[in-house]
């Protein structure tokens, strides 16, 4: 899985403004709260995108799934990791196919674990250079563990 750098100028996913229940619009990017106010009545064909705090447990997402074409994850925090759990019951357990969007104080050192758990977009913190973030993919060619992508831990998978 190939992580996709997002300008934050120039993103196609809009977050609406404090509205109880906006209105249907492609690329509406929608907190939990204004998500679940329109969620009935929202057009099945419109792509809509979740934000999803770190306090609430991915799986509240499951039924919705189908319908959403963006999770972003928050990151308050560089050192608040919760998220990382986040995407990858949405990866493993869910098998969620749309995009997950790390989201916050996202740092480069953070790169592989994001990678890792299926992160495959980011929006970098100011101050964070893309080019540094590239480079920290590529710091590890494989996992002992495994990841998302892999599950299988490296002493068990078949010698090349």
């Amino acid at each position: 899985m190939k992580l996709t750098f997002i300008d934050r100028h120039a993103d196609a996913w809009q977050p609406v403004p404090d509205v109880e229940a906006p209105a249907p619009a492609a690329h509406r990017l929608l907190t939990l709260a204004q998500w679940q106010a329109v969620r009935a009545t929202w057009p099945a064909d419109l792509p809509a995108g979740v934000l999803l705090p770190n306090t609430v447990d991915a799986e509240d997402l499951q039924d919705d799934l189908p319908r959403l074409a963006l999770v972003a994850l928050e990151f308050p925090k560089w050192v608040d990791g919760r998220a990382y759990s986040q995407a990858h019951v949405l990866r493993a357990r869910l098998g969620y196919t749309g995009e997950v969007r790390a989201t916050g104080d996202v740092v480069v050192d953070m790169m592989p674990l994001l990678a890792r758990c299926g992160v495959d977009a980011v929006v970098l913190r100011e101050g964070q250079r893309q080019s540094s973030a590239e480079r920290a993919l590529g710091f590890f060619s494989a996992y002992y563990q495994g990841d998302v992508l892999q599950p299988t831990p490296l002493f068990a998978r078949e010698a090349v």
